[in-house]
């Protein structure tokens, strides 16, 4: 016979079956339902509607997540890390990761929640935008309690990750533009679960540290990069209670850290950052993310900058002027100092120069050269003359010699042979003993020069070299085009 098939849901150990009913206590009918619970179910991943959310001063979060159809009681405990864990609140969409079982001493079955993620369209952006009333309303972000950065700081205080880009890129920009800028660092994180809780401490720990405070740790911290920065962790025990009387001597607190998604850079959205930097009696500069990066951090702060290394340069930027200044300064100085020398050095060279001139030495060596300078011009002028005279008489020959009849009869000889060649080459005679001809009209006698000026019938007479002829049109004239020579 087949063994019946054995269903998942076992209730053979909760409900025994034999003749004798066993008769359980509530506990332990209870306690049997919770381990089947347990062994059955496990861990699973739930989604809903928190709603009742009570936090306990022990730490613990009770909350109920509802749907449309059903109620699941959860429970949150202290240790447990969530992310965003304060902005679990009624109305919150999540999902939920845990262990069903059973709260055995009120028999309710409930979620151990290991996980919790937010859900839901800006979920992060809408959290933000609430506290972000919030805080407004309660003017933590007005424009007439924010307080200049002093001009020429001294001294500041730096709260970020001591790993991250943000403590390499300010330390950097500063040690190029104000090297001896002292820095009091705490490090802190900068995101993560209880990062927001690190950031507020950081910033109310510097409001506790005088310069003679800082002296008295300086056995005590770390150097980095440069001499000028000393890394504090707590407060010193000595250090009395904060008074209008006792300011703090740091003249401003940088809190930064590098890019990243909201989810990142949420820790400088959370109350604790904008209550602590709200709260500080130094001007706080607030530096999160890139340039497009907005946080909670951003509104509180005395002054935000697009990143960390704009928030360096923010701070820096008298010192970087005057040394510049002083740079430019310097600069002028020395050109104006080597103008000035080289100016006294002409003066000096001319005065040399002229008391050189005033010497007896120098005057006979002068005369000296006058009079050889003298010598050379009276040579000069005389061969000078000297040509001349004998150009005029070779210009007296020339015409003379022109004059004689001879030499006139020459020329015009010359001049008779060159016009009879012209008018050889001019004659008619000569152009028709090249082979050309000369047509004209037998009645009138005009010359005929186109083809276009006969007709049929017409009388020709063309004169060649040695006599005429005489041709009668038959034909229409006819126009031949001429050859086109490249």
């Amino acid at each position: 016979m087949a063994k019946p098939s054995k269903s998942q849901w076992d209730f053979g150990e909760l409900f025994p079956t034999e003749a004798v009913r066993k008769v359980l206590s509530v506990s332990e009918l209870t306690g049997n339902i919770k381990r089947l619970l347990e062994k059955q179910v496990g861990q699973v991943a739930v989604s809903g509607e928190i709603t009742n959310l009570r936090a306990q001063s022990s730490g613990h979060v009770y909350f109920t997540l509802k749907d449309a159809g059903a109620q699941l009681a959860c429970v949150l405990f202290r240790n447990t890390s969530v992310p965003h864990r304060s902005l679990l609140a009624d109305g919150q969409k999540v999902l939920l990761t845990g262990d069903v079982t059973i709260y055995e001493a009120r028999g309710q079955y409930q979620l151990i929640v290991s996980s919790a993620e937010l859900q839901g369209v800006g979920a992060l952006q809408a959290a933000f935008e609430r506290l972000k009333e919030k805080l407004a309303a309660e003017g933590l972000f007005k424009l007439d309690r924010k307080r200049k950065l002093p001009r020429y700081p001294q001294r500041i205080g730096l709260v970020t990750s001591p790993t991250g880009a943000a403590i390499r890129d300010v330390l950097h920009v500063i040690q190029r533009r104000q090297p001896g800028l002292e820095i009091i660092f705490v490090p802190c994180r900068v995101q993560g679960e209880g990062a927001a809780l690190e950031v507020a401490r950081a910033v109310r720990l510097l409001n506790q540290y005088s310069a003679s405070d800082a002296e008295q740790v300086a056995e005590q911290v770390g150097k980095r990069e440069s001499e000028k920065v000393r890394e504090v962790s707590e407060a010193p025990s000595h250090y009395p209670a904060l008074s209008l009387s006792h300011l703090p001597k740091l003249d401003l607190i940088l809190v930064t850290r590098g890019g990243g998604s909201l989810e990142d850079l949420w820790a400088f959205n959370e109350e604790a950052v904008a209550r602590a930097i709200f709260e500080s009696a130094i001007p706080v500069v607030s530096a999160v993310g890139h340039e497009i990066d907005f946080t909670i951090a951003d509104f509180v702060a005395d002054l935000r900058a697009a990143t960390p290394s704009a928030a360096a340069e923010l701070i820096t930027e008298g010192a970087f002027a005057c040394r510049e200044f002083v740079a430019e300064a310097t600069s002028r100085l020395r050109q104006l100092a080597g103008q000035h020398l080289e100016a006294a050095e002409e003066s000096f060279a001319q005065v040399r120069h002229r008391l050189a001139l005033a010497h007896p030495r120098r005057r006979l060596q002068e005369w000296a050269q006058r009079l050889d300078d003298a010598g050379v011009a009276l040579a000069r002028e005389t061969k000078t003359q000297l040509r001349e005279r004998q150009h005029r008489f070779s210009q007296a020959a020339l015409r003379l010699q022109r004059l004689k009849p001879t030499a006139q009869l020459a020329v015009r000889r010359e001049q008779l042979a060159a016009l009879t060649s012209r008018l050889r080459l001019l004659s008619p005679e000569n152009v028709l003993a090249r082979g050309y001809s000369i047509t004209t009209d037998a009645a009138t006698g005009k010359v005929i020069r186109s083809a276009e000026q006969t007709k049929p019938g017409q009388t020709l007479r063309t004169r060649v070299q040695h006599g005429e002829i005489e041709s009668v049109v038959k034909g229409e004239a006819k126009r031949v085009a001429r050859e086109t020579r490249e």
